[in-house]
């Protein structure tokens, strides 16, 4: 096993005390609103994208190793719309579920 420097230790304990704070500060200023939905919008905003644009890549590169254009292009996007979708319902659930506790 190998011998840990002073040095790293204490930066190390420095880090951890400073993430400590970061985290009591954080637990008590609330949220506001605005920020709380914000946040929500972009996050819903970027599933939604992101799944149409994974899947339209994945059926590009099929549809180049098939020679099948533009079927699997337009086949996979609408499964990356798909799962954007299902992406976006488990994140309300769960914002739901925290908005009851």
């Amino acid at each position: 096993m190998k011998k840990i420097p002073d040095d790293i230790k204490r930066l190390d304990e420095k880090i951890a005390g400073l993430r400590f704070k970061e985290a009591k500060i954080r637990k008590e200023r609330q949220e506001s609103e605005f920020a709380h939905a914000a946040k929500a919008g972009f996050r819903v905003g970027t599933e939604l994208l992101s799944g149409v644009l994974v899947g339209a890549a994945v059926g590009y590169v099929l549809d180049g190793l098939f020679g099948t254009r533009p079927w699997l292009l337009v086949i996979f996007m609408f499964l990356g719309g798909a799962a954007g979708v299902v992406n976006v319902y488990r994140f309300a659930k769960g914002e739901e579920q925290k908005r009851k506790e």
